[in-house]
């Protein structure tokens, strides 16, 4: 059970708000941070979302007013000490805001976390959320029926559906809940479109992003156990096709379409590294894998970046080590 009550509390006695969420933002990401911009906006607050990441373009709609900023240390220095409280969404480790991490872990006000992964940093003031959570945007919402802080709009609306409809898989995962539909009609009443929202975030990519995906599926290799489907995306298939490193999120998932697969991995080549990630089916506990490697998420989805290393120098390893899982 949620302590809504100090949250309302926080923002009652504060002004000023600093708001972000982890790399490569996906829909819940940016969908419950703008959200809760939404309500402090309502209140009169004085409010920055900053990001070390720029919104996918996929995701723009969301953020018709360009609210959300990205990071850069020059000019956004004074704007992280003269907020009162810092607030994490959708995530719950200081370093999965990347460039934005120094900052936060020297900030002198609130630190405050709205999340619903597993494995909590213990460098909050305030935790708010749980794994019981689909996604972050259903804790937003829960906070605001509970607290009736704000009415719920279409514009919060719109932000909490795209959230909560990613985050579940389309309605197909685990946690999608009698609940979770209930909460979902609520949003619809108030204006949202389903077909606008899953055509604008699923239906618009640019043609690089299929090219790349063209190129990630033609990697598909299974291990000898045939359980274990990897692909792979390098620097120069990005650079070839176009493509963005936003446009490599969901292409792990179609290593569990594969007859037989019950976990799927992604190598994926960066600038100063490797980023992993991983999905399973059923009770596999791929964030325990991920956690080997200082990794964390889900239990069936979950990932690690990996630095000053190579995709040959350790995918023999990781998957050496998921195969404990199976």
């Amino acid at each position: 059970m949620n302590d809504f009550a100090s949250l309302k509390k926080i923002i009652e006695e504060h002004n000023s708000f600093l708001l972000s969420t982890h790399v490569n933002p996906d829909a819940d990401a940016i969908g419950s941070e703008i959200g809760f911009y939404l309500i402090l906006k309502k209140l009169g607050k004085k409010i920055r979302i900053i990001n070390h990441s720029a919104t996918p373009y996929n995701l723009e709609f969301l953020d018709p007013e360009k609210v959300v900023e990205k990071f850069d240390e020059n000019t956004h220095s004074s704007t992280v000490n003269e907020s009162e409280v810092f607030v994490l969404l959708d995530l719950n480790q200081g370093n999965r805001i990347a460039s934005m991490e120094n900052a936060f872990r020297s900030f002198k006000g609130l630190k405050v976390c709205i999340d619903h992964h597993q494995d909590t940093e213990n460098v909050f003031d305030y935790v708010f959320g749980g794994t019981q959570y689909s996604a972050t945007a259903e804790i937003i919402y829960d906070f605001i029926e509970e607290t009736k802080i704000v009415e719920l709009d279409h514009s919060i609306a719109l932000q909490l559906y795209a959230g909560i409809m990613t985050d579940t898989g389309s309605f197909r995962f685990d946690r999608t809940s009698p609940r979770i539909h209930h909460i979902m009609a609520e949003l619809l009443g108030k204006g949202v479109s389903p077909t606008d929202v899953y055509d604008k975030i699923y239906d618009q990519f640019k043609f690089g992003r299929v090219k790349l995906l063209g190129e990630a599926l033609s990697t598909i290799q299974l291990d000898d156990s045939g359980n274990i489907a990897y692909m792979i995306v390098t620097k120069k298939d990005l650079d070839n096709t176009g493509a963005s490193e936003a446009d490599v999120d969901g292409f792990v998932n179609y290593c569990l379409t594969i007859r037989g697969v019950k976990i799927g991995i992604l190598f994926y080549e960066l600038k100063d590294g490797i980023k992993i990630s991983f999905r399973s089916k059923g009770e596999i506990q791929v964030n325990k894998l991920a956690k080997e490697f200082k990794g964390g998420g889900h239990t069936n989805a979950s990932g690690i970046r990996l630095f000053n290393t190579t995709i040959d120098d350790v995918k023999d390893q990781i998957i050496s080590a998921a195969k404990r899982y199976l």
